[in-house]
């Protein structure tokens, strides 16, 4: 499973897997937002999706089921254990949602960092930290969706 593209100036993008950070992403308050499931559905086709999160709402289980694996973070330098998940994937072959200072590190190592501006708001440090940002989960996953769209953003 991938999802390739040839980006103009930047070179091919060839993605295996999606880190979706939870809470302020794809979520609000411990609930997914409209559209995700089926979204992430979608891409389960074409990428290996994982969720991370510190499960602030103890809700993350029940949100996406068997289409994305879980990584739940421990206490303590949630930051860090978001980059190390990416660089354990691989990171050349990853593409990373997030919308706090704590995904900042994450967007940062993946190949693709989209920052997302939802209802929770979104860090300047996630923020200087993508490639890209889009104002909503949704908008961020159909890119993935419809590569031709990431094409015409990044290419130089």
């Amino acid at each position: 499973m991938a999802l390739s593209v040839d980006i103009p100036g930047r070179g091919r993008l060839e993605l295996h897997h999606l880190v979706l950070d939870l809470n302020g992403t794809i979520a609000l308050d411990g609930a997914l937002l409209p559209g995700v499931r089926e979204a992430v559905e979608a891409l389960g086709a074409v990428l290996t999706c994982h969720l991370v999160t510190a499960d602030t709402f103890g809700t993350a289980r029940g949100l996406l089921g068997d289409l994305a694996r879980l990584a739940l973070l421990t206490p303590g330098d949630e930051a860090g254990q978001k980059a190390a998940l990416v660089r354990s994937l691989g990171r050349e072959g990853v593409a990373a949602l997030g919308n706090g200072a704590n995904d900042a590190l994450m967007l940062e190592e993946a190949a693709l960092g989209i920052a997302v501006a939802g209802a929770e708001g979104l860090s300047k440090t996630a923020l200087l930290a993508a490639d890209l940002l889009v104002p909503g989960p949704v908008e961020a996953l159909e890119l993935l969706l419809k590569p031709d769209r990431l094409r015409a953003t990044l290419r130089y």
